[in-house]
């Protein structure tokens, strides 16, 4: 009887385990995937995905080149490799998966077979939500990605367009990431999410980026001579001059109605989306499903 009664007290304990950690386990798994056309572009969502991952969510970042054009002086396959591996640095840095495909920087073309490339790792990720670029933008690396994007956002539902992935039995929601252009139309937020616990997290995903926060991009813009010497002067530095470019005052109004004057009044950092209207639509009353951290907080 005393082993009986062991035995049934350990039992006991493990289904107060189990039901502990079903309670603090979110109610269901979202899958997201972030795609860019260069490494370091889907850090430009690097907030939000690290706020998915710190609940257990899959999230996949790509970058659909592999940024091999991006430097005054490495050749090409070297920066391709070197820039693969920033990647999955700062994609370890968060917690999420960071994969660059092989089409060459400043070349990517809106091709079928491309469309097809990207069909497949929305299907493969199996998203839920899709994050990209708007197809209006300076580089056309970045056109081309919102383009190939949006071209295989219906696609990904279709069972006979390539038939050795499984389709989508339900569109996910395509998100365009911020950008200041407003030809032809301007960016309309539609969510928000303030990202002030987090923003030195999103920092230091840059600071893998070596490559190009440090010698590519202050080249580029003739401030090479401005770049501390030491790793440390170094992050310091990018930090305080990257972050300006998610302050939130020019979406202060907007975040004041997602969140409240109190709330949304002092948020400094945010990351903002807009639904594509090219997927499934982002409503007030699922943006809780989809932005599960945001529940609390949201008017």
């Amino acid at each position: 009887m005393k082993g009986i009664s062991i035995v049934l007290s350990f039992l006991g304990l493990v289904l107060c385990i189990n039901l502990s950690q079903a309670q603090s386990a979110p109610d269901h798994k979202l899958h997201i995937i972030i795609i860019g056309a260069h490494p370091d572009d889907p850090d430009e969502s690097g907030g939000t995905a690290y706020k998915w991952a710190q609940l257990g969510y899959d999230v996949l970042m790509v970058s659909l080149t592999n940024g091999d054009a991006g430097h005054q002086s490495i050749n090409a396959p070297e920066l391709a490799r070197i820039r693969r591996e920033e990647a999955r640095k700062a994609g370890e840095t968060i917690g999420v998966r960071y994969i660059t495909l092989d089409n060459h920087d400043g070349q990517l073309m809106p091709t079928y077979e491309n469309r097809l490339e990207v069909i497949r790792l929305i299907r493969e990720q199996n998203a839920d939500i899709v994050i990209y670029p708007r197809p209006y933008d300076y580089h056309p690396d970045h056109r081309y990605t919102g383009v190939l994007v949006n071209d295989a956002a219906y696609m990904v539902t279709v069972p006979s367009i390539l038939r050795e992935v499984p389709f989508l039995e339900k569109n996910p929601v395509f998100l365009y990431t911020y950008d200041g252009f407003t030809h032809p139309e301007p960016f309309t937020p539609d969510v928000l999410v303030g990202i002030d616990d987090v923003i030195e997290k999103k920092m230091d995903m840059y600071h893998q980026h070596k490559s190009q926060f440090y010698e590519w991009l202050p080249f580029n813009a003739g401030i090479l001579d401005q770049v501390p010497a030491t790793d440390t002067e170094r992050r310091k530095w990018m930090g305080e001059n990257r972050k300006s470019l998610w302050v939130a005052d020019p979406f202060r109004a907007k975040l004041i109605e997602l969140y409240g004057a109190e709330k949304g009044g002092n948020i400094k950092y945010c990351e903002a989306f807009q639904d594509s209207e090219y997927g499934t639509r982002l409503t007030k009353e699922n943006i809780g499903y989809y932005f599960p951290f945001l529940k609390k907080d949201l008017k």
